[in-house]
Protein backbone atom coordinates (compact mmCIF):
# COMPACT_ATOMS: atom_id res chain seq x y z
CA UNK A 1 0.00 0.00 0.00
CA UNK A 2 0.80 3.10 -0.25
CA UNK A 3 3.16 4.96 2.72
CA UNK A 4 4.42 8.44 3.59
CA UNK A 5 7.22 9.39 1.79
CA UNK A 6 9.43 12.62 2.96
CA UNK A 7 6.75 12.57 6.27
CA UNK A 8 4.50 13.73 3.10
CA UNK A 9 1.53 11.87 2.21
CA UNK A 10 1.79 10.71 -1.64
CA UNK A 11 -1.16 12.43 -4.10
CA UNK A 12 -2.87 9.18 -4.29
CA UNK A 13 -6.27 8.15 -3.21
CA UNK A 14 -6.26 6.28 0.25
CA UNK A 15 -9.48 5.05 1.39
CA UNK A 16 -10.43 2.73 4.01
CA UNK A 17 -13.73 1.14 2.70
CA UNK A 18 -15.91 -1.05 4.65
CA UNK A 19 -18.34 -3.09 2.63
CA UNK A 20 -21.39 -4.33 3.93
CA UNK A 21 -23.38 -7.25 2.11
CA UNK A 22 -26.95 -6.97 1.69
CA UNK A 23 -29.39 -9.69 -0.22
CA UNK A 24 -31.04 -8.34 -2.70
CA UNK A 25 -32.76 -11.26 -4.65
CA UNK A 26 -30.28 -13.34 -5.71
CA UNK A 27 -27.37 -11.26 -5.61
CA UNK A 28 -25.20 -9.70 -2.94
CA UNK A 29 -24.91 -6.13 -3.26
CA UNK A 30 -21.82 -4.41 -1.37
CA UNK A 31 -22.86 -1.09 -0.07
CA UNK A 32 -19.37 0.68 0.09
CA UNK A 33 -18.82 3.18 2.47
CA UNK A 34 -15.57 5.83 2.45
CA UNK A 35 -14.71 6.35 5.78
CA UNK A 36 -11.65 8.73 5.44
CA UNK A 37 -9.16 9.61 3.17
CA UNK A 38 -5.44 11.49 3.03
CA UNK A 39 -4.80 14.09 0.27
CA UNK A 40 -1.48 15.23 -0.26
CA UNK A 41 0.50 17.66 1.70
CA UNK A 42 2.89 18.22 -0.77
CA UNK A 43 0.93 18.46 -4.24
CA UNK A 44 -2.54 19.44 -5.60
CA UNK A 45 -5.71 16.97 -5.51
CA UNK A 46 -5.83 15.75 -9.47
CA UNK A 47 -9.73 16.94 -9.08
CA UNK A 48 -12.15 19.47 -10.55
CA UNK A 49 -12.09 21.56 -7.47
CA UNK A 50 -10.99 25.30 -7.43
CA UNK A 51 -7.27 25.80 -6.60
CA UNK A 52 -8.30 27.36 -3.19
CA UNK A 53 -10.52 24.96 -2.16
CA UNK A 54 -7.27 22.39 -3.11
CA UNK A 55 -5.17 25.00 -0.74
CA UNK A 56 -8.09 23.97 1.82
CA UNK A 57 -7.78 20.70 1.82
CA UNK A 58 -3.76 20.68 1.14
CA UNK A 59 -3.06 20.13 4.92
CA UNK A 60 -6.39 18.22 6.23
CA UNK A 61 -7.11 14.90 6.64
CA UNK A 62 -10.25 14.47 5.47
CA UNK A 63 -13.33 12.42 7.82
CA UNK A 64 -16.77 11.38 6.19
CA UNK A 65 -19.45 9.17 5.37
CA UNK A 66 -19.32 8.95 1.78
CA UNK A 67 -22.01 6.79 0.09
CA UNK A 68 -20.32 5.23 -2.92
CA UNK A 69 -23.77 4.32 -4.77
CA UNK A 70 -24.18 1.24 -6.73
CA UNK A 71 -20.56 0.61 -7.02
CA UNK A 72 -21.20 -3.33 -7.10
CA UNK A 73 -23.69 -2.85 -10.58
CA UNK A 74 -21.01 -0.99 -12.68
CA UNK A 75 -17.90 -0.99 -10.80
CA UNK A 76 -15.70 0.25 -13.59
CA UNK A 77 -17.90 3.46 -14.07
CA UNK A 78 -17.85 3.72 -10.28
CA UNK A 79 -14.25 3.75 -10.44
CA UNK A 80 -13.58 5.78 -13.35
CA UNK A 81 -15.82 8.91 -11.77
CA UNK A 82 -13.13 8.29 -8.66
CA UNK A 83 -10.43 8.58 -10.75
CA UNK A 84 -11.26 11.70 -12.74
CA UNK A 85 -11.21 13.24 -9.37
CA UNK A 86 -8.28 11.61 -7.76
CA UNK A 87 -5.93 10.62 -10.25
CA UNK A 88 -4.77 7.08 -12.04
CA UNK A 89 -3.62 5.34 -8.98
CA UNK A 90 -6.23 4.72 -5.89
CA UNK A 91 -5.70 2.54 -3.08
CA UNK A 92 -8.53 1.15 -1.35
CA UNK A 93 -9.49 -0.78 1.36
CA UNK A 94 -11.56 -3.52 1.08
CA UNK A 95 -12.63 -4.42 4.25
CA UNK A 96 -8.38 -5.12 5.60
CA UNK A 97 -7.46 -5.71 2.12
CA UNK A 98 -5.17 -3.38 0.27
CA UNK A 99 -6.54 -2.72 -3.65
CA UNK A 100 -5.01 -0.61 -5.98
CA UNK A 101 -6.94 0.69 -8.36
CA UNK A 102 -5.25 1.47 -11.86
CA UNK A 103 -6.69 3.62 -14.32
CA UNK A 104 -4.12 4.62 -16.80
CA UNK A 105 -1.87 3.59 -19.81
CA UNK A 106 1.62 4.16 -17.93
CA UNK A 107 0.42 3.10 -14.73
CA UNK A 108 -0.89 -0.06 -16.20
CA UNK A 109 2.22 -0.81 -18.11
CA UNK A 110 4.68 -0.18 -14.88
CA UNK A 111 1.97 -3.20 -13.59
CA UNK A 112 1.85 -5.45 -16.72
CA UNK A 113 5.36 -5.27 -18.08
CA UNK A 114 7.87 -3.38 -15.92
CA UNK A 115 6.80 -5.52 -13.02
CA UNK A 116 5.19 -7.96 -14.53
CA UNK A 117 6.79 -10.86 -12.00
CA UNK A 118 5.93 -9.10 -9.33
CA UNK A 119 2.21 -8.94 -9.52
CA UNK A 120 1.81 -12.12 -11.69
CA UNK A 121 0.20 -14.04 -8.24
CA UNK A 122 -3.86 -14.31 -8.38
CA UNK A 123 -5.89 -13.72 -5.32
CA UNK A 124 -7.91 -17.26 -4.44
CA UNK A 125 -11.25 -16.13 -5.55
CA UNK A 126 -12.74 -19.80 -6.49
CA UNK A 127 -15.64 -21.38 -5.63
CA UNK A 128 -15.03 -24.72 -4.44
CA UNK A 129 -17.84 -26.60 -5.48
CA UNK A 130 -17.40 -25.37 -9.15
CA UNK A 131 -13.24 -25.30 -9.27
CA UNK A 132 -13.73 -29.00 -8.22
CA UNK A 133 -16.09 -30.06 -11.22
CA UNK A 134 -13.99 -28.17 -13.49
CA UNK A 135 -10.92 -29.85 -12.28
CA UNK A 136 -11.87 -32.98 -12.30
CA UNK A 137 -13.24 -32.46 -16.08
CA UNK A 138 -9.49 -31.12 -17.27
CA UNK A 139 -7.78 -34.36 -15.21
CA UNK A 140 -9.57 -36.39 -17.55
CA UNK A 141 -9.08 -34.54 -20.80
CA UNK A 142 -5.20 -34.45 -19.56
CA UNK A 143 -5.12 -38.10 -19.04
CA UNK A 144 -6.84 -39.03 -21.87
CA UNK A 145 -4.56 -37.04 -23.97
CA UNK A 146 -1.44 -38.47 -21.67
CA UNK A 147 -2.98 -42.55 -22.44
CA UNK A 148 -3.14 -41.95 -26.34
CA UNK A 149 0.33 -40.57 -26.76
CA UNK A 150 1.26 -43.65 -24.74
CA UNK A 151 -0.74 -46.20 -26.88
CA UNK A 152 1.09 -44.73 -29.65
CA UNK A 153 4.75 -44.84 -28.32
CA UNK A 154 4.42 -48.46 -27.65
CA UNK A 155 2.71 -49.45 -30.71
CA UNK A 156 3.39 -46.76 -33.25
CA UNK A 157 1.14 -46.04 -36.27
CA UNK A 158 -2.55 -44.38 -35.73
CA UNK A 159 -3.46 -41.28 -37.00
CA UNK A 160 -1.07 -38.73 -36.52
CA UNK A 161 -3.61 -35.48 -35.45
CA UNK A 162 -2.48 -33.52 -32.57
CA UNK A 163 -4.05 -30.97 -30.97
CA UNK A 164 -3.34 -28.05 -28.41
CA UNK A 165 -3.09 -30.57 -25.24
CA UNK A 166 -0.23 -32.67 -27.15
CA UNK A 167 1.80 -29.60 -27.65
CA UNK A 168 1.25 -28.75 -23.92
CA UNK A 169 1.99 -32.45 -22.48
CA UNK A 170 5.31 -32.47 -25.42
CA UNK A 171 6.44 -28.91 -23.31
CA UNK A 172 6.06 -31.22 -19.91
CA UNK A 173 7.58 -34.01 -20.99
CA UNK A 174 11.10 -31.80 -22.58
CA UNK A 175 11.21 -29.61 -19.41
CA UNK A 176 12.78 -26.65 -21.73
CA UNK A 177 10.59 -23.75 -20.52
CA UNK A 178 12.52 -22.75 -17.70
CA UNK A 179 10.15 -23.26 -15.14
CA UNK A 180 7.97 -25.47 -13.23
CA UNK A 181 5.22 -26.61 -15.93
CA UNK A 182 3.00 -29.47 -14.46
CA UNK A 183 -0.40 -30.89 -14.97
CA UNK A 184 -1.68 -27.55 -12.87
CA UNK A 185 -0.22 -25.34 -15.67
CA UNK A 186 -1.92 -27.20 -18.43
CA UNK A 187 -5.39 -27.47 -17.23
CA UNK A 188 -5.02 -24.07 -16.28
CA UNK A 189 -4.10 -22.68 -19.68
CA UNK A 190 -6.85 -25.09 -21.63
CA UNK A 191 -9.41 -23.59 -19.41
CA UNK A 192 -8.54 -20.37 -20.35
CA UNK A 193 -8.19 -20.61 -23.63
CA UNK A 194 -11.39 -22.04 -24.15
CA UNK A 195 -13.44 -20.49 -21.57
CA UNK A 196 -12.58 -17.52 -21.49
CA UNK A 197 -12.40 -17.62 -25.66
CA UNK A 198 -15.25 -18.64 -26.39
CA UNK A 199 -17.19 -16.24 -24.11
CA UNK A 200 -15.26 -13.13 -25.52
CA UNK A 201 -16.27 -14.40 -28.98
CA UNK A 202 -19.84 -13.79 -27.87
CA UNK A 203 -19.33 -10.79 -25.88
CA UNK A 204 -17.23 -8.65 -28.88
CA UNK A 205 -19.87 -9.99 -31.62
CA UNK A 206 -22.95 -9.05 -29.77
CA UNK A 207 -21.34 -5.30 -29.35
CA UNK A 208 -19.91 -4.92 -32.59
CA UNK A 209 -22.41 -5.32 -34.41
CA UNK A 210 -24.81 -3.11 -31.71
CA UNK A 211 -22.42 -0.47 -33.07
CA UNK A 212 -22.55 -0.72 -36.96
CA UNK A 213 -26.49 -0.93 -36.64
CA UNK A 214 -26.10 2.58 -34.11
CA UNK A 215 -23.37 3.89 -37.09
CA UNK A 216 -25.13 2.97 -40.73
CA UNK A 217 -22.33 4.76 -42.66
CA UNK A 218 -19.65 2.20 -40.70
CA UNK A 219 -21.38 -0.38 -41.61
CA UNK A 220 -21.58 0.79 -45.06
CA UNK A 221 -17.77 0.88 -45.56
CA UNK A 222 -17.27 -2.12 -43.77
CA UNK A 223 -19.66 -3.79 -45.90
CA UNK A 224 -18.24 -2.26 -49.05
CA UNK A 225 -14.57 -3.44 -47.94
CA UNK A 226 -15.15 -7.33 -47.29
CA UNK A 227 -17.46 -7.62 -50.24
CA UNK A 228 -14.98 -6.00 -53.04
CA UNK A 229 -12.32 -8.66 -51.38
CA UNK A 230 -14.46 -11.85 -50.72
CA UNK A 231 -15.26 -10.71 -55.08
CA UNK A 232 -18.33 -13.19 -55.04
CA UNK A 233 -16.56 -16.32 -53.33
CA UNK A 234 -18.61 -18.59 -50.93
CA UNK A 235 -15.71 -18.55 -48.27
CA UNK A 236 -14.09 -16.05 -46.58
CA UNK A 237 -10.33 -16.77 -46.31
CA UNK A 238 -7.49 -15.66 -44.12
CA UNK A 239 -5.80 -14.49 -46.80
CA UNK A 240 -8.76 -12.58 -47.38
CA UNK A 241 -8.80 -11.36 -43.83
CA UNK A 242 -5.50 -9.73 -43.42
CA UNK A 243 -6.85 -7.31 -46.63
CA UNK A 244 -9.75 -6.10 -44.25
CA UNK A 245 -8.24 -2.87 -42.75
CA UNK A 246 -11.62 -1.19 -42.17
CA UNK A 247 -12.81 -4.88 -40.28
CA UNK A 248 -9.92 -4.72 -38.38
CA UNK A 249 -10.37 -1.02 -37.42
CA UNK A 250 -13.86 -1.81 -36.37
CA UNK A 251 -13.40 -4.61 -33.97
CA UNK A 252 -10.58 -2.57 -31.95
CA UNK A 253 -13.09 0.72 -32.00
CA UNK A 254 -15.24 -2.09 -30.49
CA UNK A 255 -12.82 -3.50 -28.18
CA UNK A 256 -11.65 0.00 -27.02
CA UNK A 257 -15.05 0.84 -25.81
CA UNK A 258 -16.37 -2.46 -24.91
CA UNK A 259 -13.90 -4.58 -23.37
CA UNK A 260 -15.43 -8.03 -22.01
CA UNK A 261 -13.76 -8.03 -18.87
CA UNK A 262 -13.42 -3.96 -17.86
CA UNK A 263 -11.73 -4.69 -14.82
CA UNK A 264 -9.15 -6.96 -15.16
CA UNK A 265 -8.51 -10.17 -13.34
CA UNK A 266 -7.02 -9.23 -10.37
CA UNK A 267 -3.68 -8.96 -9.82
CA UNK A 268 -1.53 -10.29 -6.05
CA UNK A 269 2.24 -8.26 -5.37
CA UNK A 270 4.72 -10.81 -4.52
CA UNK A 271 6.82 -7.89 -2.81
CA UNK A 272 7.19 -4.24 -2.07
CA UNK A 273 7.67 -2.88 -5.11
CA UNK A 274 7.88 1.42 -5.85
CA UNK A 275 5.02 2.05 -8.49
CA UNK A 276 5.20 5.95 -10.18
CA UNK A 277 6.82 6.66 -7.53
CA UNK A 278 4.60 5.08 -4.79
CA UNK A 279 5.08 2.48 -2.24
CA UNK A 280 3.08 -0.43 -2.89
CA UNK A 281 3.32 -3.29 -0.08
CA UNK A 282 3.05 -7.46 -0.88
CA UNK A 283 0.11 -8.66 -0.87
CA UNK A 284 -1.38 -5.85 -2.11
CA UNK A 285 -4.17 -6.83 -4.57
CA UNK A 286 -4.24 -4.80 -8.06
CA UNK A 287 -7.61 -4.50 -10.29
CA UNK A 288 -6.60 -2.57 -13.69
CA UNK A 289 -9.75 -0.98 -15.27
CA UNK A 290 -9.20 -1.62 -19.02
CA UNK A 291 -13.10 0.21 -19.29
CA UNK A 292 -11.07 3.81 -18.13
CA UNK A 293 -8.47 3.16 -20.32
CA UNK A 294 -9.62 2.86 -23.47
CA UNK A 295 -11.81 5.99 -22.91
CA UNK A 296 -9.00 8.49 -21.55
CA UNK A 297 -9.53 11.46 -23.01
CA UNK A 298 -5.77 12.40 -23.19
CA UNK A 299 -5.37 9.14 -25.09
CA UNK A 300 -8.12 9.31 -27.53
CA UNK A 301 -9.99 12.15 -29.15
CA UNK A 302 -13.70 12.06 -28.89
CA UNK A 303 -13.10 9.18 -26.33
CA UNK A 304 -17.08 8.19 -26.35
CA UNK A 305 -17.60 8.28 -29.59
CA UNK A 306 -17.58 4.93 -32.03
CA UNK A 307 -14.88 6.18 -34.41
CA UNK A 308 -12.86 3.39 -36.24
CA UNK A 309 -11.11 5.61 -38.64
CA UNK A 310 -8.67 6.54 -35.78
CA UNK A 311 -7.49 2.94 -36.11
CA UNK A 312 -6.55 3.04 -39.81
CA UNK A 313 -3.40 5.00 -39.89
CA UNK A 314 -2.18 3.82 -36.38
CA UNK A 315 -0.05 0.82 -35.03
CA UNK A 316 -1.67 0.50 -31.57
CA UNK A 317 -3.55 -2.90 -30.99
CA UNK A 318 -5.13 -5.34 -28.48
CA UNK A 319 -2.40 -7.96 -28.34
CA UNK A 320 -0.70 -6.43 -25.10
CA UNK A 321 1.69 -4.31 -26.32
CA UNK A 322 0.21 -1.11 -26.10
CA UNK A 323 -1.33 -0.30 -22.44
CA UNK A 324 -3.62 2.35 -23.95
CA UNK A 325 -6.06 -0.33 -25.35
CA UNK A 326 -5.38 -3.28 -23.15
CA UNK A 327 -9.29 -5.38 -23.71
CA UNK A 328 -6.76 -8.72 -22.77
CA UNK A 329 -4.40 -7.60 -20.41
CA UNK A 330 -1.19 -7.91 -21.09
CA UNK A 331 2.30 -9.67 -19.67
CA UNK A 332 2.47 -13.23 -17.64
CA UNK A 333 -1.23 -13.01 -17.03
CA UNK A 334 -2.57 -11.73 -20.50
CA UNK A 335 -5.48 -13.58 -21.79
CA UNK A 336 -3.93 -16.73 -23.83
CA UNK A 337 -7.26 -16.91 -25.91
CA UNK A 338 -6.99 -13.43 -27.69
CA UNK A 339 -5.73 -14.93 -30.66
CA UNK A 340 -8.15 -18.03 -30.75
CA UNK A 341 -11.10 -15.37 -29.90
CA UNK A 342 -10.13 -12.23 -32.51
CA UNK A 343 -9.67 -14.81 -35.83
CA UNK A 344 -13.28 -16.06 -34.85
CA UNK A 345 -14.48 -12.59 -34.39
CA UNK A 346 -12.77 -11.22 -37.87
CA UNK A 347 -14.30 -14.26 -39.65
CA UNK A 348 -17.66 -14.48 -38.30
CA UNK A 349 -18.19 -10.85 -38.47
CA UNK A 350 -16.79 -10.41 -42.13
CA UNK A 351 -19.23 -13.20 -43.09
CA UNK A 352 -21.75 -11.93 -41.07
CA UNK A 353 -21.54 -8.56 -43.06
CA UNK A 354 -20.72 -10.30 -46.46
CA UNK A 355 -23.51 -12.47 -46.90
CA UNK A 356 -26.26 -10.21 -45.03
CA UNK A 357 -27.75 -6.84 -45.09
CA UNK A 358 -28.52 -5.65 -41.50
CA UNK A 359 -31.38 -3.26 -40.32
CA UNK A 360 -33.01 -2.65 -36.49
CA UNK A 361 -36.25 -3.94 -36.72
CA UNK A 362 -39.38 -1.50 -38.30
CA UNK A 363 -39.84 1.14 -36.18
CA UNK A 364 -36.54 1.06 -33.82
CA UNK A 365 -34.27 4.39 -34.85
CA UNK A 366 -30.45 3.81 -34.27
CA UNK A 367 -30.67 6.87 -31.61
CA UNK A 368 -32.93 4.57 -29.49
CA UNK A 369 -31.24 1.40 -29.22
CA UNK A 370 -31.13 0.04 -25.18
CA UNK A 371 -27.02 0.44 -24.75
CA UNK A 372 -27.52 -1.04 -21.28
CA UNK A 373 -24.90 -3.16 -19.65
CA UNK A 374 -25.71 -6.28 -17.86
CA UNK A 375 -24.18 -6.55 -14.55
CA UNK A 376 -21.20 -9.60 -13.58
CA UNK A 377 -17.33 -10.06 -14.11
CA UNK A 378 -17.95 -10.11 -18.33
CA UNK A 379 -20.18 -6.83 -19.65
CA UNK A 380 -23.10 -7.76 -22.13
CA UNK A 381 -25.74 -6.34 -23.22
CA UNK A 382 -28.78 -6.19 -20.86
CA UNK A 383 -31.04 -6.22 -23.40
CA UNK A 384 -30.18 -8.90 -26.38
CA UNK A 385 -29.63 -6.83 -29.73
CA UNK A 386 -32.77 -7.77 -32.24
CA UNK A 387 -31.91 -7.19 -35.94
CA UNK A 388 -33.48 -7.98 -39.42
CA UNK A 389 -31.04 -9.54 -41.89
CA UNK A 390 -31.50 -9.65 -45.24
CA UNK A 391 -29.75 -12.06 -47.78
CA UNK A 392 -27.50 -10.65 -50.01
CA UNK A 393 -27.55 -11.84 -53.44
CA UNK A 394 -23.74 -13.29 -54.20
Amino acid sequence: MASEQDGKFPDILHMKIQVEFHSRTSNINPHVRSQSFHPSSSQPLKDRDSLETQKQRKNTVATGDVQLQRLSDYPHRSLQALSRRYGPLMMLHFGSAPVLVVSSADCARDILKTHDLIFSDRPNAKVERVAREFDQFLDEVVEEHRRKMEEKSIGGGGEDRRDFVDVLLDIEKDKTVGFAFGADSIKALVLDIFSAGTDTTYTVLEWVMTELLRHPCAMNILQTEVRKIANGKPNITHADLEKMHYLRAVLKETLRLHPPIPLLVPRLSTRDVKIQGYNIAAGTMVITNAWTIGRDPSTWDEPDKFKPERFLNSSVDFKGQDFELIPFGAGRRGCPGTSFAMATNELVLANLVNKFDWALPEGLKAEDLDMTECTGLTIHRKVHLLAVATPFPS
